[in-house]
């Protein structure tokens, strides 16, 4: 899997950087996770500092265009993005499990 940067714009006011890349893949679509992964270790970040926000593959093409949020840390991208990109990219849900599981011990 080739993922090559597009984009790249500066918001400053967010925290972050928003990023349209390009992906080349030889199977199906990769998954949400694997395609966050394979972009953070391109741009030297953290997992847990990307969203990926979406993909789009056309019929028949082993390319998919994606776009995605890269923020500072993981506390700004918690405090900005919406619960359910973060569910969907699998950021801070560990951290919410074990709180869960503290709780109910006590």
């Amino acid at each position: 899997m080739d993922v090559d940067i597009i984009s790249e714009t500066e918001n400053p006011m967010l925290h972050r950087t928003d990023v349209t890349f390009e992906l080349t893949h030889d199977e199906a679509t990769p998954e949400r996770l694997q395609v966050r992964d394979s972009l953070a270790a391109k741009l030297n970040k953290d997992a847990d500092e990307v969203v990926v926000r979406a993909l789009d593959t056309k019929f028949g093409m082993r390319k998919t265009v994606g776009e995605a949020k890269v923020y500072e840390s993981a506390d700004a991208a918690r405090d900005v993005e919406q619960d359910h990109m973060l569910e969907r990219n699998k950021i801070g849900v560990d951290e919410e499990a074990d709180a869960d599981a503290e709780v109910e011990e006590a």
